[in-house]
């Protein structure tokens, strides 16, 4: 693969796989070595893994949900109103620095809940983060949210990061709540997580952030990426603004 400095090799038997149960098999000077491709720690740890794996299964989402926030900021008078961006579950910056290309942006902050996200942001990407912090936000201490809330952030991004035991719910109300009414929310969820079968809570939290006010300006279905048998998988992009605290 081109850029990456390992060889990837799909199984037969993992074309048929789940989402959540996919993995490859990666070959290194040292052997081989079977990945989960939702074990991003790993993906991060080896340069170009990750941009280039999944650019191969024809990625969609870090364009399209940047491309539909900017568009909904243009009709709402903010394309030349500086963005201050909570880019949460920020992975190695691929989000981030899409934003700052996209969008005046005064300040991009990453967080995500394992290190080597950031270890691979600072290595990949050293100039798109103000700061990057490593928590987890379903539990933060005081100290953490005072420490967020002085941004002053105006814009929370997330992209591919909810459900699958990545971003919890609690975490992204938590992210939610540090924004002030009128802010910008952009991010994309599998469809299947908005639906009635939903068993990992993010339906129900829909259902309370359009309760509590969110005012939902976009939401479209469209191929994330591929599956490794070469299936859309299909997301949903939604952006709104914020009106009013969620519970």
């Amino acid at each position: 693969m081109d850029g990456c400095p390992v060889e990837i090799v799909i199984p037969e038997k993992c074309r048929n796989l789940d989402q959540n149960e996919e993995w490859i098999k990666i070959v290194t000077d040292d052997g081989e070595e079977i990945v989960r491709l939702h074990d991003y720690g790993r993906f991060y740890e080896i340069p170009g893994l990750y941009d280039n794996f999944y650019k191969s299964l024809n990625c969609q989402s870090p364009r399209v949900v940047c491309e539909t926030l900017k568009n909904q900021m243009a009709r709402g008078g903010w394309q030349k109103q500086p963005v201050r961006v909570l880019d949460l579950g920020a992975g190695n910056g691929q989000v981030g620095e899409m934003l700052t290309r996209q969008l005046d942006c005064e300040a991009v902050v990453g967080l995500d809940i394992i290190a080597e996200a950031r270890e691979a942001a600072e290595r990949d990407r050293p100039e798109v983060y103000a700061d990057y912090y490593v928590m987890d936000l379903a539990n933060p201490t005081d100290e953490a949210l005072n420490d967020l809330s002085r941004w002053n952030f105006n814009t929370l991004v997330t992209v591919a990061a909810l459900g699958f035991g990545d971003i919890s719910t609690q975490a992204f109300i938590n992210a939610y709540n540090l924004l002030p009414d009128d802010a910008w929310v952009a991010f994309n969820i599998k469809d299947r997580f908005l639906s009635d079968a939903d068993d990992t809570g993010f339906s129900e939290t829909m259902k309370k952030l359009l309760n509590d006010g969110f005012e939902l300006l976009e939401s479209r279905r469209y191929c994330h990426r591929l599956s490794l048998a070469g299936n859309p998988l299909y997301y949903y992009v939604i952006v709104g603004r914020k009106n009013g605290a969620a519970d």
